[in-house]
């Protein structure tokens, strides 16, 4: 193994961490001597909203209970991030609900690691909330570009607008308000991101502060059992790309001892903060390993202008994810082959993308399908079945969006970039690779911020806060990042025992949520349990 190659990976060798890290280094905090915050929940403090709901079987008219705003720890850093909507439905198509024992459904808004609050949310089945964006601390939104922030470049990480995510007919569709018709629970938590910054040009969003706010309004919840509407064991998390990345989190790091210097210092409820399931749409998730991932899923594929990217770094990233697939040692279902670097790409196309076209060409007519693969030589339609190989799906996908390295650019232009800033830095590198492409060395506290912040850390040992449920969904043609990353969750789950249900919807990009009305009745099934 060249130098090169031990560097990328020891940055994810991170079994047997201790914490070393201020968790002041994620921001300036309330004066010790402002009192703190109430986390008592007020049963009272809602008003009651209407709205009607499309669902697959009509439309349904919605009488809801909402309380807007309440903030889930004691000692806030920024109150208009750490707080949360609730909806409970009371009266659905004229018959009363009693929602008082329902799942609850977790939904964050999280998009791009940007930061996401409820201050300004109409409702939640009225559009959700603020979503990414919102008001920034110090005067600055939260939304733009702070003084000194790098700027998106092109083909990076866009923030995906939340809850609302978009169908196959390119509608958009809400969890949440689903959630709602079917008579379930709704929290909508918002988190701070990485873009904001206060007066004094301190960046407080940044890693890991998104995970620690969600776990801490999962405590709030915990800590206002049998007051707040809905069943505290029966908590789903839901979230998309970045808000994905985290739901995953949230899932398998439930109850770690890792996180409990932030969750003290912001005041959170001393509760569990595990969850019964998790959904996780195109999470941009495994960050330390994300650029070597996308090399060895996108690394041939052209940019949409055309152009190659560099071969050489291209070549020296996917050598290196061989040796992180390696590592993991994953099977594939549960006792078969090893997932390897050479085998994934023929494991992903048997076990999910082969089937996702099958389904997707059985569904056209017939003179819809022809012209189909006339458009699409790639495929071939033999007996009833997608018949496709590794190389062939590449090529059908197309050009990458993201140029190389896609995730820790060499320029510090990424979002990815912005997330692991500290203090009055805006971005730092978070690999070693490119780290040391820029002559610098990485940070000390950048491998304890990776681990917080990757659901892979801890799924390599046993936990038993874990969720024990999954629902995990990308896009067939979701090149924001490598389709190897939700394969490699399934797998490490499966690994564990978990139940878990996998989809890669065909022809589908960054943001797609074609079975929604499954998902809500999957919670009603394994809420049953």
């Amino acid at each position: 193994m060249n130098c090169h190659r031990r560097d990328i990976l020891k940055s994810g060798a991170l079994a047997g961490l201790a914490l070393s890290v201020s968790p002041l280094a994620l921001g300036p905090l309330r004066a010790q001597d402002v009192a703190p915050l109430s986390l008592d929940f007020d049963p009272e403090g809602y008003e009651i909203l209407t709205t009607t709901v499309a669902t697959p079987t009509g439309d349904k008219v919605v009488r809801y209970r909402f309380w807007k705003a309440i903030p889930y720890v004691a000692r806030p850093v920024d109150v208009a991030y750490q707080s949360l909507n609730i909806g409970v439905p009371v009266e659905i198509d004229g018959v009363e609900v009693d929602a008082s024992d329902a799942p609850i459904l977790f939904a964050n808004s999280v998009g791009g690691y940007m930061p996401s609050s409820v201050a300004e949310a109409a409702g939640i089945a009225e559009g959700g909330m603020g979503g990414p964006g919102g008001r920034g601390a110090g005067g600055r939104p939260a939304g733009g570009r702070p003084d000194g922030a790098p700027p998106q470049g092109p083909g990076r990480e866009v923030p995906s607008g939340g809850n609302a995510m978009l169908d196959r007919g390119g509608r958009r569709v809400s969890n949440a308000k689903l959630a709602l018709a079917a008579g379930m629970v709704v929290v909508e938590p918002g988190a701070r991101g990485r873009t904001l910054v206060d007066g004094a040009g301190i960046y407080f969003g940044t890693a890991p502060a998104a995970i620690v706010d969600l776990k801490a309004a999962v405590r709030w919840l915990r800590h206002n059992r049998g007051r707040v509407p809905g069943n505290v064991d029966r908590i789903v998390s839901s979230g998309t790309s970045a808000g994905g990345a985290l739901s995953a989190l949230l899932g398998a790091s439930g109850d770690s001892p890792l996180y409990a210097p932030w969750l003290a210092e912001i005041g959170a409820a001393e509760e569990s903060d595990a969850i019964f399931a998790a959904g996780c749409w195109c999470p941009i998730t495994d960050l330390e390993h994300a650029d070597m991932a996308y090399e060895w899923n996108w690394g041939r594929n052209p940019l949409t202008s055309g152009e190659v990217v560099d071969q050489d770094v291209s070549a020296e990233l996917r050598e290196a994810f061989a040796d992180y697939q390696l590592s993991l040692g994953l099977r594939q279902s549960g006792e078969g082959p090893r997932i390897t670097a050479e085998t994934m790409g023929d494991w992903l196309v048997e076990r999910w993308l082969r089937p996702e076209a099958t389904r997707y060409l059985a569904a056209l007519s017939e003179a819809d399908r022809e012209p189909y693969l006339e458009a699409n030589p790639y495929i071939a339609w033999y007996e009833g079945e997608a018949v496709f190989d590794w190389a062939d799906f590449r090529a059908h996908v197309g050009p990458r969006k993201k140029t190389v390295p896609a995730f820790d650019a060499f320029d510090l232009s990424s979002g990815e970039n912005s997330l692991f800033g500290a203090g009055q830095v805006a971005a730092r590198h978070f690999t070693a690779f490119s780290a040391a492409r820029a002559g610098v060395a990485l940070d000390a506290d950048i491998p304890e911020k990776l681990a917080l912040m990757n659901p892979m850390h801890f799924l390599s040992e046993e936990n038993p806060g874990r969720a024990g449920h999954w629902w995990l969904r990308v896009g067939a043609k979701d090149s924001d990042t490598s389709l190897s990353v939700v394969a490699n969750l399934a797998a490490s789950l499966e690994k564990r025992g978990n139940e878990v249900n996998t989809r890669y919807y065909w022809d589908a990009g960054h943001g797609a949520n074609e079975d929604a009305a499954d998902f809500i009745a999957w919670i009603g099934e394994i809420s049953r349990i």
